[in-house]
């Protein structure tokens, strides 16, 4: 499932990419297989990175100079030097972190001048319905800690030395899926509602149709569980 559209984020032969916060490595596969760019999953949690190392080598790309490879480290302290990435995606990060300014700060360090962002947080009030129907939602270790009005993160983007040039929403069929995940938390991984529509949400990643993804499109203004925000490092586009 990819958040980042890179039509709005275009990769060039030789760029470097990191995935800030890559999880088991969703984007960092999906930019690896996109593009010929040397690619860079970085995120705290060893497991996770263990799941991203292994889901990658079930891919075999075109042997034509693309890398990818995976590093442990902190969003706020990027073990990597001034100016060496063209690319920096950072999806479904900052909600859980304290200090998520700290890490734009470091995403603006390790960017080049001119080089491109790609931001996702969950849209607002998808989001409070979450926090509503379970506390255990977003309490859970390593969580949600809050909820963005994504106008004022946009303006503090800006603030560090960004200047936006596309907003989107994305994933509006997921959203009825997290509120039923939510209303249902202690009972989610058996109750029948929720395995029901987890199915259909699989088979629509898969297949592709295009009756949902017309649908898809036309809610995600709306409903669309995440906003995806997109940057240049420094002046105006």
């Amino acid at each position: 499932m990819q958040t980042v559209d890179f039509r709005f984020l275009p990769l060039r032969p030789g760029d470097r990419v990191l995935d800030l916060g890559c999880g088991e490595g969703r984007h960092s596969i999906g930019t690896w297989l996109q593009g010929q760019v040397h690619a860079v999953g970085l995120d705290l949690s060893l497991p996770d990175l263990c799941t991203a190392r292994q889901r990658a080598a079930e891919f075999t790309p075109a042997a034509d100079g693309r890398e990818l490879g995976f590093v442990q480290g902190s969003a706020l302290s990027l073990p990597f030097p001034d100016a060496s990435f063209d690319r920096v995606i950072c999806s479904e990060v900052l909600e859980h972190l304290p200090d998520y300014r700290g890490a734009l700060a470091e995403m603006r360090r390790v960017l080049k001048p001119g080089g491109l962002l790609c931001i996702s947080v969950p849209r607002a009030w998808p989001e409070r319905i979450c926090w509503w129907l379970s506390r255990e939602y977003h309490e859970v270790p390593g969580g949600h800690v809050r909820i963005f009005d994504i106008d004022r993160l946009h303006a503090e983007v800006e603030g560090v030395g960004f200047t936006g040039y596309r907003r989107h929403g994305a994933h509006a069929l997921h959203s009825p899926y997290w509120w039923l995940c939510c209303l249902f938390w202690r009972t989610r991984e058996s109750n029948p509602l929720v395995r029901l529509y987890h199915r259909m949400l699989v088979w629509d990643m898969l297949s592709a149709p295009r009756v949902t993804r017309v649908l898809e499109r036309l809610l995600n203004p709306l409903l669309g569980k995440s906003v995806v925000l997109y940057y240049r490092e420094g002046g105006e586009t």
